[in-house]
């Protein structure tokens, strides 16, 4: 049973969404990186609820560093964050305990901790935990800037509407840093939380994609076969909850080209070498080369709707009938964002952490 994750950096991620707090450890950070309290409080504040589009359970998540840095740098030793629950509703989840919620990890974790988890709004399971990890990747994000590398991340698609593409990669960058809605275009980000709502009020909910960018990656970053950068993302990704697909450059679409169409022709560019496209995302071989990585995410619809769903009852045997109250969102792609930048972050900066 491992919660860790990373190999010269590692994340640790605790708590339960309804217990006392939550909270993350780092260690294997180097000494002097800088740690701005504004800007781990601004990703939190990237990931909280908003308005009739999202959960009712608006956490203020007063975030407490209790270790690991001195004087707005890292120390050098393990860094521990602490995040408080208050708003917590525990009698949602009374006549929950015996009834699995249909696609949540209700009964795989309790065959997996033998009865003994708190599964209470999802427990250790819970999209509730992507609050530390969005906060550590404040201080992920930043590590990167001092190299010149940046991420971003919009919503590609929501209950089937397109926001539109990655143009000037800059400038699109700096925009989603402070997007609340993390889309591009601000009509499609209307059409979009439209049918949020109205999956909302039908009791249900919608899924989308998310398109991540990461632009000033040096060539050379990752190993062949088992260590491909496409799989230390991949690996990292799929621990957010809901996500159930990755795509690298144009991801399955390359499976309904000709080689012709689907290869990035090599040019030099002011001294260095380019590509003319980047139909692979700037991955050769499992490594990067140099070109703008980028990255999409399938996130399935929220498990938790309104509407009557079949289930079984563990204790009696038998099969039942739920409806699953207290507050859900009915789509978690915009919350998602700052997991999924936190992230790619913290496996970008696990590959560069030796020259860093």
């Amino acid at each position: 049973m491992n919660n860790i994750f990373g190999r010269n950096i590692t994340l640790t991620l605790f708590g339960e969404s309804h217990g006392p707090e939550i909270g993350c450890v780092v260690d294997g950070l180097r000494p002097g990186l800088p740690v701005d309290e504004g800007a781990i409080a601004h990703q939190l504040d990237l990931r909280r609820p908003r308005g009739n589009i999202a959960t009712a359970r608006v956490e203020p998540d007063p975030f407490r560093i209790v270790s690991g840095v001195r004087q707005g740098r890292t120390t050098g030793t393990p860094l521990c964050i602490l995040i408080p629950n208050r708003d917590v509703k525990i009698e949602d989840y009374v006549n929950l305990s015996d009834t699995p919620r249909p696609s949540h990890a209700d009964y795989t974790g309790w065959v997996k901790y033998r009865g003994c988890a708190d599964l209470r709004g999802g427990g250790h399971f819970s999209g509730r935990l992507t609050a530390p990890l969005s906060a550590a990747g404040a201080i992920f994000l930043a590590a990167l800037a001092e190299r010149g590398i940046r991420v971003g991340t919009h919503m590609t698609r929501c209950a089937g509407i397109a926001d539109r593409s990655f143009g000037d990669l800059t400038v699109d960058l700096a925009y989603l840093d402070n997007a609340a809605f993390p889309v591009l275009d601000a009509a499609r980000g209307q059409a979009m939380q439209s049918a949020i709502l109205q999956a909302a009020q039908a009791g249900d909910s919608v899924g989308g994609v998310l398109e991540t960018v990461i632009i000033g990656l040096p060539a050379g970053l990752g190993d062949p076969w088992f260590d491909t950068v496409e799989g230390l993302l991949s690996h990292a990704l799929f621990s957010i909850p809901a996500v159930k697909g990755v795509e690298f450059g144009d991801g399955f679409a390359l499976a309904e080209l000709r080689g012709s169409a689907a290869n990035d022709p090599f040019r030099w560019q002011n001294g260095q070498v380019v590509t003319e496209t980047n139909h692979n995302g700037g991955i050769n071989g499992g490594i990067t080369n140099g070109m703008p990585l980028i990255l999409r995410t399938a996130i399935k619809p929220t498990a938790s709707i309104a509407l009557p769903q079949k289930t079984v009852n563990l204790a009696a045997g038998t099969d039942a009938e739920i409806r699953i109250a207290g507050r859900h969102d009915p789509c978690i792609v915009p919350r998602a964002r700052a997991a999924q930048d936190a992230l790619t972050a913290f496996v970008i900066l696990d590959l560069l952490c030796n020259t860093i």
